[in-house]
């Protein structure tokens, strides 16, 4: 079966917590996949708090949303410049996009 690879896109709130339970589902159904869950606009200053290891491990925090909104982010989590440009990046890569 071909490597599974996904983007779980969460720009707000609520979309931050249904993408968590997505990335957990889709973990539990295919442990292989490659997931990444890029965090943008409001829901960054919910995701800096996030403390499971599984999930934290795959989120990916834009730096633009961080700065705008005065955040610190903790080393251990992944940024990306623009959360924009890394999805459109990994789309052109072959990840599947889901918008939580």
């Amino acid at each position: 079966m071909d490597l599974l690879k996904v983007i779980i896109h969460a720009p707000t709130e609520p979309a931050l917590q249904r993408a968590q339970a997505n990335l957990r589902n889709l973990l539990r159904a295919r442990p292989d996949a490659q997931v990444e869950l890029v965090v943008n606009g409001p829901a960054v200053a919910t995701a800096v708090s996030i403390t499971d290891p599984d999930i934290r491990a795959r989120l990916r925090l834009c730096q633009n949303s961080i700065t705008a909104q005065n955040i610190t982010a903790p080393s251990d989590i992944q940024q990306v410049n623009a959360a924009i440009l890394h999805l459109s990046e990994r789309q052109q890569q072959g990840w599947s996009y889901i918008r939580a």
